[in-house]
């Protein structure tokens, strides 16, 4: 899209808050990059320049706009969809990798030399991984920085900063303010209410920071249309008892992270997903925020679904009727696809009793004062080490979930953001006792497939044959062909039409 001048000219004049991730604006005459919905005046196109990532524009010597806070736009969907090597490694870098394994780390997992990542990277996105990683350092300093009153020193670390030096800088170089100066701007945006409302949006009461955790609490911003209930409801309807819970409008839920456990609750909103992280190291936050984007499939494109689904005699009705709607995915891989496997042949009630027994008896302990919440759902090397007497089911699903388990981790299949999803495919199809069906739905949801397909599902096979179309594996294969690239969002529109508890969503 970069490369559509004019295209790019016409969603800044609308300001059209669509595009809002997909690129970013610059303006030499200011020295500033703007998302194209910013508010501001319309720059003349002669002084305009489109950037791919904010890493970009600043690596251009552009400072963010302090009006529209482009740092804080959903992500390009662009990421998501595309399965190549640069997108799998923009997934990377967004989960954190470089902060946590550098760039040798980020080539590593990609089959990849640094040498090339580095020009692949800067080839299509105008920015290396370095760069990347620093302006995703920036963001995160500037939640903690205006949600917490943490010493700045430790704002720098938490952040991902090798040097307060560094930190200092970069926050000046980005947002023309000193770290100082813009924790003050909140404190007084908290206090006032003034400011433009995308400013508010990522201000509120600083939170003090005693004990052994620390809650931040942001807002994480959506595409619109955003039709919340489907993805909600269907967290909440097949939700691990101990691992998540409902309570008083907030989805809560466990997550194992880098450098400890941490808790995380949302609660939707028609413009946005409020947000409370409660986490045992600040260093985990980068990744925290981007395992939530990716659960509620944030990042996504609903425009785009909606102009290819909404053109389909069947489905058309129902995507005028809930236009927006998400897939509900996870933020851990590993244990969606071992709950996939559980889920086999039996109700979603038995699947949700059955990890939670796992759960209790292998899980990492956590403490919850707020809520209900006891473990971390077992990662698979917990699981490997349990009793086998703990896994009441068939012995044939027992051993399907052992050789899961060890598969991943040994690391023989890799189902996390920056996986080559047909080799994962490929990988889970060769263990006895994993289908077809969960291999699609484990595509879906783990690794974030737009286009999987799981045919023999009995809520798509019931749903389309209630619209008519045949039920049979073939011929509805081949009806959703015309679905393509987006059939997994016509999965969860198909979904949509049953009278399912995950279509009702309980406050």
């Amino acid at each position: 899209m970069i490369g559509d001048f004019e295209r790019c000219y016409r969603a800044v004049q609308a300001k059209d808050a669509r595009f809002d991730g997909w690129f970013y604006t610059a303006v030499t005459s200011t020295g500033i990059y703007c998302r194209p919905s910013c508010p501001a005046m319309t720059p003349r196109a002669c002084n305009v320049r489109f950037y791919a990532s904010a890493a970009a524009a600043q690596q251009a010597g552009f400072r963010a706009c302090k009006r529209c806070r482009p740092d804080a736009t959903p992500g390009s969907p662009e990421w998501n969809v595309r399965a190549d090597v640069v997108a799998r490694a923009m997934r990377l870098v967004a989960d954190g990798i470089v902060d946590r394994e550098g760039v040798p780390g980020l080539a590593r997992r990609l089959g990849y030399s640094e040498r090339q990542l580095e020009r692949l990277l800067s080839s299509e996105v105008g920015a290396g991984p370095i760069a990347l990683a620093r302006a995703q350092r920036a963001q995160s300093a500037r939640i903690l920085i205006e949600t917490t009153l943490l010493p700045m020193g430790e704002v720098a670390f938490a952040s991902g900063f090798a040097s307060v030096r560094q930190f200092n800088d970069t926050v000046r170089e980005v947002f023309a303010l000193s770290p100082t100066e813009l924790r003050r701007r909140s404190k007084l945006i908290a206090a006032t209410g003034r400011g433009p409302r995308s400013r508010r949006a990522g201000a509120g009461a600083l939170l003090p920071v005693d004990g052994p955790t620390v809650t931040v609490r942001l807002r994480l911003p959506v595409r619109e249309p955003f039709a919340p209930d489907g993805v909600f409801g269907h967290l909440v309807a097949t939700s691990v008892p101990g691992c998540e819970e409902m309570r008083d409008g907030w989805y809560r839920r466990t997550l194992g992270l880098a450098n400890g456990p941490g808790i995380v609750a949302l609660r939707p909103a028609p413009d946005h997903v409020a947000c409370a992280i409660t986490l045992t190291d600040l260093r985990d936050l980068t990744s925290a925020v981007a395992r939530c984007r990716r659960l509620l499939d944030l990042d996504a494109d609903p425009v785009a679904v909606t102009e290819r689904l909404g053109t389909d005699e069947v489905l058309a009705p129902i995507v005028n009727k809930s236009a927006g709607q998400r897939i509900p995915r996870t933020l851990d891989e590993a244990e969606m696809a071992v709950r996939v496997v559980i889920g086999q042949q039996i109700s979603t009630a038995a699947a949700a009793q059955h990890a939670a027994r796992l759960a209790c008896a292998l899980g990492t302990p956590i403490d919850d004062p707020d809520g209900t919440l006891a473990h971390v759902f077992p990662t698979p090397e917990q699981l490997l080490a349990g009793d086998p007497a703990l896994f009441r089911m068939p012995e044939r699903r027992k051993e399907t979930i052992r050789a899961l388990a060890e598969a991943l981790a040994h690391d023989r299949i890799d189902l996390g953001p920056g996986a080559d999803r047909d080799a994962a495919r490929q990988q889970l199809s060769q263990i006895a006792g994993i289908g077809d069906w969960s291999v699609e739905l484990i595509a879906m949801r783990a690794l974030g497939d737009p286009d999987a397909f799981p045919v023999g599902d009995l809520g798509v096979r019931t749903a389309a044959t209630a619209l008519g179309m045949s039920s049979r594996p073939r011929r509805l294969l081949e009806r959703a062909n015309a679905w393509s690239p987006w059939r997994s969002y016509a999965v969860q529109y198909l979904w949509s039409t049953l009278d399912h508890p995950i279509n009702h969503l309980t406050p």
